[in-house]
């Protein structure tokens, strides 16, 4: 049977199935409500029921208690609905809305997608989540070191593990420890999430995603993201590489092209079938005029930086339209 869930003050509102929390529905329908553990244990998603009854579910008694469920209290990720409801709720839109947390993790699986990316999946302890925005980036967290930040490759609707992709680069202390050392169920401490680098989505412009090497990783989340909630937006990608074998994961371009979204690889240092140069200069060729689009890079800093002075000055992009993460690598010591 399906219900309607109305939040307020903003008045959405979305379907929600009897068997469906309150926070699983509003993520599947692109609402974002605050969380953490997801299974009753924290409180960070208590809210009230305004209108409506539900069913409490699994709620554990410390973070929820009778009196305040005698208030109209519940915890949005374990309740159901009984009827349609309103609920208030102040749903989480920027990065300022999300608590930056520090915590452990498993490393759960390893693997070796090319010969210098490592895609890292990190599981949380069993009463923790972490909610982020699509595109943010966490920190590891090592002893006597610099924190290395690694952008988040999974979207927020799909945070059972963390995916990371770890690019080896030379003379780095934590890349060389991942190829050469790192074990499945090695223990990690992170923090986050962080960054400003996540979709927009109060915009309907269209939008170029330009990623150099493993800035695929935060492109692949709002992608992602936004092909689970629903934009209709015209989106293309743009992904540059040094060699051909720098394309991993094309199953999943394939997957999101079949979904109407446009992909342009390019390569720049060997000679193939496909675009070539650099990719930034591929977008110029392509369009004329950019001030109508909004622009997501992600990459080698000299990668980002060309595309906002070229896209700026030469194709009319407006500085505001442009969203940026440059990596940038921290040296062994």
């Amino acid at each position: 049977m399906t219900f309607k869930t109305t939040i307020l003050p903003s008045n959405h509102s979305f379907p929600i199935e009897a068997d469906e929390t309150i926070l699983d529905a509003g993520l599947k329908h692109g609402y974002t409500l605050p969380y953490s553990c997801r299974n009753g244990a924290c409180g960070a998603c208590k809210g009230k029921v305004l209108q409506g009854s539900v069913d409490h579910g699994k709620s554990q008694a410390h973070a929820l208690t009778d009196a305040e469920k005698a208030q109209g209290m519940t915890l949005f990720c374990c309740a159901k609905p009984l009827s349609d409801i309103t609920i208030e709720c102040h749903e989480v839109s920027t990065v300022k809305d999300i608590q930056v947390k520090t915590m452990p993790c498993r490393v759960e699986k390893m693997e070796k997608v090319t010969d210098d990316v490592m895609v890292l999946k990190l599981r949380l302890p069993a009463n923790e989540r972490l909610q982020f925005l699509a595109g943010q980036y966490i920190d590891i967290l090592l002893k006597d070191q610099k924190p290395r930040s690694f952008s988040l490759a999974n979207a927020p609707h799909d945070d059972e593990l963390l995916e990371l992709h770890v690019r080896n680069i030379a003379g780095g202390a934590f890349t060389t420890h991942v190829f050469n050392e790192m074990k499945e169920r090695d223990i990690l401490r992170i923090k986050g999430p962080l960054g400003t680098f996540f979709l927009r989505e109060d915009s309907d412009k269209p939008i170029i995603f330009v990623a150099s090497g493993t800035g695929f990783a935060p492109v692949k989340a709002i992608i992602e993201h936004a092909l689970h909630i629903g934009v209709k937006r015209p989106m293309h990608f743009y992904w540059g590489v040094r060699k051909q074998a720098d394309l991993y994961m094309l199953d999943k371009i394939k997957e999101w092209e079949a979904l109407g979204i446009k992909s342009t690889p390019v390569v720049s240092d060997e000679p193939w079938s496909g675009r070539s140069g650099f990719v930034h200069q591929a977008v110029m060729e392509d369009f004329s005029d950019l001030s109508g689009y909004d622009v997501y890079a992600c990459g080698a800093p000299v990668v980002v930086e060309a595309a906002f002075r070229e896209f700026t000055t030469q194709r009319g992009l407006p500085n505001e339209s442009f969203f940026s993460d440059a990596f940038t690598f921290a040296p062994k010591i």
